[in-house]
């Protein structure tokens, strides 16, 4: 499922370019503007829910945090379970940890242990998506996909709004990769 020249534009045009945002020189993607946007919004889940509905999900991931906004609508429309992937010490029960690496550092997420485990006696693990706003060097959505795998589910595919493809993020994963819109 491919997202039409009209969808695309829909949603690119209602992406705000923050220039020098952290910092001098980066151009900041702000998606609060996408966000309230109700048109572009419902474009984008729209989308999103046509291409998933038949993978046959049984949960879907979302990155803390515009990933919770984005996952759990998705969540909603296919009728499925949502799980939080959290940085470090967000979480009130048991957890599993992964760490990454940050251009000075690490940084951690972690998820329940049991984060796909409700109402399931399947044989099989369960199917995830993760799903985050924008993927730049990929470092966060890497430790959370392992994670996934980590507490024996299996994540089946990465979903990124937007993807700064020079930052080559997706190089890497153990899963497929799809970005929504692709900022060469």
């Amino acid at each position: 499922m491919t997202l039409t020249p009209t969808d695309k534009q829909i949603i690119l045009d209602s992406i705000r370019d923050i220039p020098d945002f952290p910092k001098p020189g980066i151009i900041f993607k702000d998606i609060s503007t996408l966000l309230s946007n109700p048109k572009a919004l419902d474009t984008l889940m729209t989308h999103l829910e046509k291409r998933y509905k038949n993978y046959d999900l049984d949960f879907i991931a979302g990155i803390d945090a515009r990933g919770f906004i984005f996952g759990s609508i998705l969540a909603d429309r296919l009728g499925i379970g949502f799980v939080p992937v959290r940085k470090k010490g967000k979480l009130p029960y048991t957890t599993v940890a992964e760490k990454y690496t940050l251009e000075y550092g690490f940084d951690e997420v972690e998820i329940h242990i049991d984060a796909f485990s409700y109402e399931r006696e399947a044989e099989e693990p369960s199917k995830v998506l993760l799903i985050d706003d924008l993927i730049a060097t990929g470092g966060t959505a890497k430790a959370a996909a392992n994670l996934i795998d980590k507490v024996g589910a299996h994540c089946v595919e990465v979903c990124f709004i937007m993807e700064l493809a020079f930052l080559n993020g997706r190089q890497g994963f153990n899963a497929p990769v799809y970005s929504v819109l692709v900022e060469e």
